[in-house]
């Protein structure tokens, strides 16, 4: 089976738009505006927190946006983000976007918003969108040309019924990202029940002066880690890239959606690790993005090395693992503060190794690392959960767009996950 093409633009149930743009003194009170950050960080888009703008009544009929409505990155300084789109979804009032994005609203009639929103993150149709864009410095798309692109067109329940079995693999995976967020969050909140508010076990009994607990010990994070850099070899030399070295970069930290990194698509082979100045970090090792984006973490699967943008952190003891995790990530405004720098601000490894650190005694250290461990082992069977869904999810959307798989037959997300 293979479903008719047709020109986008005969779906619309409205010329498609570009957004507004305002001088500054229009910003800041208002209707809630989506810039190019909510689109590239978002698949759906209605209730985050987003910069305001004012707008007129006549100025929101034309520019308003409305569950279903697809936006379409109209530019962007990297290729992979023209053309990126994202959908409307139950926004809970007035909602408008920015001149950099193509506003898209369909004749649902004919055409289910869900569906083409799933039809531009498979393969097929972003390789159309990729086929429009267009620029050097900027790359971009434009209105004009993306109307005109052909798209495969199923009858209308055909593309309901597909959408659904996309949104149970979305649910899944949405639902295993709330559990991951849950077992974070009950890490961080012990941390600082212990180690904040000082209501570790059997606190009732330990005396404290001058905020230290007896046994507790003021040190520096050099004293109880190693800090370690990174450096990045020569992109002159191809023979470097592409080996069995997993090389991370800040973006693979910044965008992952947890503390857990399974793996980076980034590789060298041993030849461009010995000519950087980064080294090999075993397993589990805090990665803490250092320059630009501070404060970003990942413990890694696997033996792994950066570029300068981090600090690897090394504790000198395994069971003080988590807590100098979770101690750094309820410090990163801290650190924020002291990076330094005209182009980017970067916090360095002097000033990174002289941070002071209230140090618990070893049996407390032990006792919070059993105790929260399970809880980042849960996350990586999780996250390696939502990946196996991920990776079926994708097989299926350019079967599921082009008619090349009956809908009826296909295997549900449980089923794929046991």
């Amino acid at each position: 089976m293979s479903w008719p093409e047709v020109d986008f633009e005969s779906l619309f149930a409205a010329p498609s738009r570009n957004g507004v743009y305002k001088s500054k003194d229009h910003h800041g009170s208002g209707v809630p505006i989506v810039n190019m950050g909510e689109l590239f960080a978002f698949n759906r888009i209605g209730n985050q927190p987003m910069s305001l703008i004012r707008m007129s009544d006549a100025e929101m009929d034309k520019s308003g946006l409305i569950d279903g409505d697809l936006l379409f990155g109209r530019r962007s300084l990297v290729e992979e983000g023209a053309g990126k789109c994202s959908i409307v979804y139950k926004p809970a009032g007035p909602l408008t976007f920015e001149s950099s994005i193509i506003r898209v609203r369909l004749d649902r009639a004919i055409a289910d918003p869900e569906f083409f929103f799933n039809y531009f993150r498979s393969p097929i149709g972003r390789s159309r969108i990729r086929a429009i864009v267009g620029g050097a410095a900027v790359k971009g798309i434009r209105g004009s040309d993306l109307k005109l692109i052909k798209v495969h067109v199923p009858p209308l329940d055909e593309q309901i019924a597909i959408r659904q079995v996309v949104a149970l693999y979305d649910d899944l995976i949405a639902t295993n990202q709330r559990r991951i967020a849950l077992l974070e969050d009950a890490a961080r909140r012990l941390y600082r029940e212990w180690f904040v508010h000082l209501r570790f076990p059997g606190h009732e009994s330990v005396p404290v002066k001058d905020g230290v607990p007896a046994g507790w010990l003021s040190l520096t994070l050099g004293d109880v880690c190693d800090a370690v850099g990174g450096g990045t070899p020569s992109t002159a030399r191809p023979e470097y890239w592409g080996g069995d070295v997993t090389w991370v970069t800040p973006t693979d930290v910044t965008r992952n959606d947890c503390l857990v990194m399974l793996d980076s698509e980034k590789k060298i082979t041993e030849a461009g690790l010995a000519n950087s100045s980064a080294k090999l970090v075993p397993p589990e090792t805090i990665l803490m993005t250092s320059r630009a984006s501070i404060g970003f973490f990942a413990l890694m699967d696997k033996p792994a090395c950066t570029n300068q943008g981090f600090i690897s952190v090394l504790p000198k003891q395994d069971s003080a693992r988590m807590f100098l995790l979770f101690n750094l990530l309820d410090r990163v405004e801290e650190m924020i503060g002291l990076a330094t720098g005209a182009t980017f601000k970067e916090l360095s490894k002097k000033t990174f190794r002289a941070l002071p650190v209230l140090w618990p005694t070893d049996a407390l250290l032990k006792f919070y690392e059993d105790k929260t461990y399970p809880l980042i082992q849960q996350v990586r069977l999780i996250k390696k959960q939502n990946q196996e869904l991920t990776k079926a999810r994708d097989r299926l959307l350019p079967k599921l767009m082009s008619g090349q798989l009956d809908v009826s037959g296909i295997a549900l997300p449980a089923e794929v996950a046991a």
